[in-house]
């Protein structure tokens, strides 16, 4: 099968031939039909993150299922199914107490020993991300990072569902738990941020404010439910806020989804008294707050892939879009084939761009 194998980070993938395994006990063989490229799997890309070997990047994908090895029993040939990054194993405390996305992942992989999922045409094992590497022809993955969805449902939408839109939207409505009314705003507005605002008019959020510094990613935001925007080359974009929301001190609800030094600080910074900031980009390095803000019962706190329960939550994400409640046609902005994925991400800065698709035939 053809594969993206990124080398060394920061880097630039590379379209190999890759071996693909049989399915072992609790594994599933796919064929992708669509995955998404995700900022996540950007960052491995334009930063030094170590890397412990040749890697095959993507996490965001649908697909639908060809084999299935002893002791599959949730998905059988055929079905449609979407992957999830943080597959549960059911028996840790976190699965236990229902909060899968914190799950210890025990027993998910081969153990040591036995043959790789993945190979490159050398013979050198490649590394499987998050469990799932997505940016190939097909997929080798447990059973337990599966959910199966409508086969009406179009791949390049499903993907999409396999990580930007719960992330954003369960930030707002499983993680911060934004009630009916609410203010809120969001640093941000690629493919996760518009999630967010989704999930706030999901919420019943009375004021979304969008905060980027890109006005054409300002304008999609207002497309998927911004009631208000601040361009942060403006000017300060706490005096913006202020001047948006006159008297409130800011807003209840804060979410950052870039994963930046200033942009988390700055989540927090828009809190009005009680407020809560919910952090959901990718941090690099340490970033600082005022500790006597804490007095005024404002809070700071983290979300991974938005605290759903995914095999409740996606169905319901998907029923949702069905019923024209959540948009995911309008995040595809472009269709590509995997041989263009480097010039996707390239195109990822531009602020016309919501989310790029890799479609396989």
């Amino acid at each position: 099968m053809k594969a993206a194998v990124l080398h060394e980070s920061p880097g630039k993938l590379q379209i190999e031939d890759v071996r693909i395994d049989n399915p072992a006990p609790h594994e599933v063989l796919l064929r992708v039909g669509a995955t998404g490229l995700c900022h996540s799997d950007l960052h491995y890309l334009e930063r030094a993150y170590p890397l412990t070997g040749p890697t095959i990047l993507g996490h965001e994908g649908a697909g639908v299922v060809e084999a299935v090895g002893a002791e599959v029993t949730y998905v059988k040939p055929g079905d449609h199914v979407i992957s999830y990054p943080t597959a549960f194993c059911g028996q840790c405390e976190w699965c236990l107490s229902g909060r899968p996305t914190l799950c210890l992942q025990q027993g998910l992989t081969r153990a040591e020993g036995q043959p790789p999922r993945l190979t490159l045409s050398n013979g050198e094992p490649a590394i499987q991300f998050v469990g799932l590497s997505t940016f190939a022809e097909q997929m080798l993955v447990h059973e337990n990072a599966l959910v199966k969805i409508n086969p009406d449902i179009p791949m390049d939408r499903a993907a999409l569902v396999g990580c930007g839109v719960p992330t954003g939207v369960g930030a707002v409505i499983r993680t911060a738990r934004v009630p009916e009314g609410a203010t809120v705003a969001v640093i941000g507005c690629g493919g996760v941020g518009l999630n967010v605002i989704q999930g706030a008019v999901l919420a019943g959020a009375s004021r979304i404010v969008a905060v980027d510094i890109n006005d054409g990613k300002l304008e999609l935001a207002k497309q998927f439910g911004a009631t208000d925007t601040i361009n942060n080359t403006a000017g300060d974009a706490v005096q913006q806020l202020h001047d948006l929301i006159p008297g409130a001190g800011g807003v209840d609800y804060s979410f950052e989804a870039l994963g930046i030094k200033q942009t988390y600080e700055l989540a927090f910074a828009l809190l009005r008294r009680g407020g809560t900031a919910t952090a959901i980009g990718v941090p690099n390095g340490n970033f600082e707050l005022p500790m006597g803000e804490f007095l005024q019962e404002k809070k700071f706190q983290g979300s991974i892939m938005g605290s759903v329960q995914f095999r409740r939550d996606l169905p319901y994400l998907l029923d949702l879009y069905t019923k024209g409640r959540l948009k995911l046609d309008e995040l595809v902005s472009n269709r590509i084939p995997l041989a263009e994925i480097n010039e996707g991400y390239a195109a990822i800065g531009s602020g016309s761009i919501a989310r790029s698709v890799v479609v396989f035939d």
